[in-house]
């Protein structure tokens, strides 16, 4: 569906990014993170045709972008990080309007933009002024803009920047709500967004590309880092936190119990056979394994592979 080869951007002797390929299929939900300044909104920009990249090619289904700029971008709805809507506008007048600049057929622009208001929620509201709604409005009825048209695929950059919890919430509820509809990239740097949201992640630092993998993937390759295990055990053994501290990588094992659960919180570099080594250190104290369980920390991937390493 969207195909990226080697693109790179250029802004005076700075280059934003370097030599990006990626490719993302159809009906896939994809995170794109990185640092601020790593050439996210650039990389977006690009993809909707919006900025033309110094060298490189971008194809929607199959038709270069910079080539065929209509028939490509009909198939594209983009949420900028600040959503272009019209303070002065009725939340309902401006899908028409917008629907209308998408060449959407005039017959069918009522039934579109009420569609698009049905899935962001927002007919209790299409009457309203658009200067007079909360943020987390004001996003909702960007959403809106970016669906009115029915496109294949979503661009979404930051689409829950500067919202109160509950307005982060509801957004990314819509987001997820739109799975298995419409390919989606979502770019932002709020990372419990993309394991709520997403298949699969971009990771780009400095303008280039860190890492393309699924969610699962990246766990099960485990990058260097802490992991966090949680062993329940049937009694308490006191010297089990500190028999477990014995096995190498693992620093720290921390016992805690309540009512009828005993659990042992632990802090362990990756390792291979980490896993197994704690299982085996738990049965050997007699403590009854009942359940291990390893929490996957996408922040932890994304520091080291963002980070800057000290020399």
């Amino acid at each position: 569906m969207i195909e990226v080869h080697h693109i790179s951007k250029q802004y005076g002797s700075r280059l934003a990014i370097k030599n990006l390929n990626f490719k993302i299929n159809k009906g896939e939900v994809v995170g794109f993170l990185g640092p601020n300044g790593a050439g996210k909104t650039t990389t977006m920009r690009i993809l909707t045709g919006c900025m033309a990249p110094t060298s490189g090619e971008v194809y929607i289904d199959g038709e270069d972008i910079f080539e065929h700029p209509i028939s490509a971008k009909n198939k594209i709805g983009y949420l900028p990080e600040t959503p272009p809507v019209y303070g002065d506008m009725r939340v309902e007048q401006y899908l028409h309007y917008v629907a209308l600049l998408k060449n959407s057929p005039k017959q069918k622009v009522k039934t579109l933009a009420h569609a698009a208001m049905e899935k962001t929620d927002l007919l209790p509201s299409r009457k309203r002024l658009i200067q007079n709604l909360s943020k987390g409005f004001k996003q909702r009825v960007g959403l809106a803009g970016a669906l009115v048209s029915d496109p294949e695929i979503l661009i979404l950059d930051e689409p829950t920047i500067g919202l109160d919890p509950n307005q982060v919430i509801e957004i990314r509820q819509l987001i997820t709500g739109l799975k298995g509809k419409h390919t989606i990239i979502l770019s932002t740097h709020i990372l419990p967004e993309v394991q709520a949201s997403c298949d699969r992640v971009l990771i780009i630092k400095e303008g280039q590309m860190a890492a393309q993998e699924s969610l699962s993937s990246l766990k099960e390759k485990q990058y260097q880092g802490h992991r966090t295990i949680t062993v329940r055990v049937k009694k308490i053994t006191e010297r089990l936190p500190e028999s477990l501290k014995t096995i190498q990588g693992v620093t720290e094992a921390c016992l805690t119990a309540s009512q009828d659960i005993v659990q042992v919180s632990i802090e362990a570099q990756a390792g291979p056979t980490i896993n197994e080594q704690i299982a085996k250190k738990v049965i050997e104290s007699k403590a009854g394994l009942m359940e291990l369980n390893e929490s996957f920390s996408l922040e932890e991937v994304f520091l080291q592979l963002t980070r800057n390493k000290k020399s």
